[in-house]
């Protein structure tokens, strides 16, 4: 389990990360969402020891950051914002370099990352030849090269094409299945593709911390049905419709009053005994930029 309590870290007078708690169990992979500058990267650092909080605790797999560093470093992978390489190195050499490290014995280790990152035909190749994106995923290779229970991946694939960032979420997903993993990412398609769960930080604060089917879902049904259809009149009186707004023609956005299954099921029968066509009806689901872009609003509404 990786938690947070409490987590504050100020740099003079500013506080990057605010009185920040979350606690993230086995095997989940959670989004972690923010604006630049809203405190991500200050939480990550802190979560991998690179940092000390000014106050509350980082805590992985029950152990205090600042107790045991190095117990929970060698459990965790951790890939930064800027991937630390040496230009000078092959690819080979800098994760036989990583793995010496870490006090494992090279070759088995180095090939399972190579095949996992697909990067068998740069491995020895100079770093300095390697493209952004041969670069990022050296730096994924060297987070995974010791099998960590935990990973931590800033930006994942930054600098990644569309091929390769497919490759990418599939290794998430595998690595998932023994991991539990903290992926921060400006690509909501991607916390949409991996993600079971969603931690948004504004302003240095925690947001929102909710699943990602939850978060997605609304107290809405959308109706879509011939433009001439009195749909309001038909559901005047219905104890489980709370509204009824005309969004287009023959579109019509319903709130619901209730379990939403239960809801949309007495809408419709409604609906079909005043003789009304429904060419679709269905609980609406939220863009997850829609729901970003909303509680970003929000948040600064109420400061």
């Amino acid at each position: 389990m990786i938690e947070a309590k409490n987590l504050t870290r100020r740099f003079g007078d500013m506080a990057a990360v605010d009185d920040v708690s979350f606690a993230i169990t086995p095997g989940e992979v959670v989004g972690l969402l923010g604006h630049n500058g809203a405190g991500k990267t200050t939480i990550m650092k802190m979560l991998t020891g690179f940092l000390e909080p000014s106050s509350g605790e980082a805590r992985v797999d029950g152990i205090d950051m600042q107790d045991d560093p190095l117990a929970v470093q060698a459990q965790m992978g951790y890939l930064p914002e800027s991937v630390p390489l040496y230009p000078e190195l092959t690819v080979a050499e800098y994760l036989t370099h990583t793995a010496f490290l870490r006090g494992l014995k090279p070759g088995l280790c180095i090939r399972e990352a190579l095949e996992a990152t697909q990067l068998n035909d740069k491995a020895f190749d100079p770093i300095h030849t390697l493209s952004r994106g041969y670069k990022q995923r050296l730096g994924v290779a060297q987070a995974i090269l010791h099998k960590p229970r935990f990973l931590i991946l800033d930006e994942p694939s930054n600098g990644l094409d569309p091929n390769q960032i497919q490759h990418m979420r599939s290794l998430i997903r595998r690595l998932a299945q023994e991991a539990t993993i903290i992926l921060s990412t400006h690509i909501m398609q991607e916390v949409n593709a991996v993600c079971d769960r969603v931690l948004i930080v504004r302003n240095g604060r925690l947001a929102v911390d909710e699943r990602l089917d939850a978060l997605q879902s609304s107290a809405k049904a959308v109706l879509k049905t011939s433009p001439t259809a009195e749909v309001a009149a038909a559901l005047d009186g219905l104890a489980v419709v709370a509204d009824v707004e005309h969004q287009n023609a023959g579109i019509w956005r319903i709130g619901l009053n209730g379990e939403i299954s239960a809801c949309v099921a007495q809408i419709a029968e409604s609906l079909v005994a005043k003789e009304i066509s429904i060419y679709s009806l269905a609980p609406e689901v939220r863009d997850l930029e829609v729901v970003f872009a909303e509680v970003n609003e929000e948040t600064r509404n109420a400061a």
